[in-house]
């Protein structure tokens, strides 16, 4: 049974912040598209900062999972830039969390975005993921 704590409201905000390191820069197995932060760098620390949340609400039998990044890349971030994540509750329903993130670069919008995560039981988890394994070596 999920009883993760339903401690946040709608507009309810965490804050992350992150240096862009020079292993963040947009490139492919072919080598570098462009020197600075790529669009999947800034995906992964927009769920990071959604996560903040979960870890609040989960309790010790519950884990979070991921549903969706949507990610609109609005500018470039620098290798060096410090951006700062803003994290904001758009909606809880049962035990599904929805967050719109921001991303700024100073005073810079360098993107938005949505994030929605689950929190499950981590026996649900287990058992997803051994099905999946389990088909893996039957196809």
């Amino acid at each position: 049974m999920i009883i993760m704590k339903n401690i946040f409201k709608p507009g309810d905000t965490k804050i992350h912040n992150y240096t862009v390191k020079p292993e963040d820069v947009a490139q492919f197995e072919p080598g570098v598209v462009h020197p600075v932060c790529s669009t999947f760098t800034l995906a992964r620390e927009m769920e990071w900062s959604s996560r903040l949340f979960v870890l609040e609400m989960k309790e010790e039998h519950e884990e979070g999972i991921g549903t969706f990044v949507n990610v609109e890349h609005r500018s470039p971030a620098l290798v060096g830039d410090e951006l700062s994540f803003s994290a904001e509750v758009a909606s809880q329903q049962k035990n599904e969390l929805i967050c719109k993130i921001e991303v700024r670069c100073g005073g810079r919008l360098v993107a938005e975005g949505k994030t929605g995560q689950k929190i499950l039981l981590k026996s649900k988890i287990k058992e997803i993921f051994s099905s999946l394994e389990k088909d893996g070596k039957q196809g």
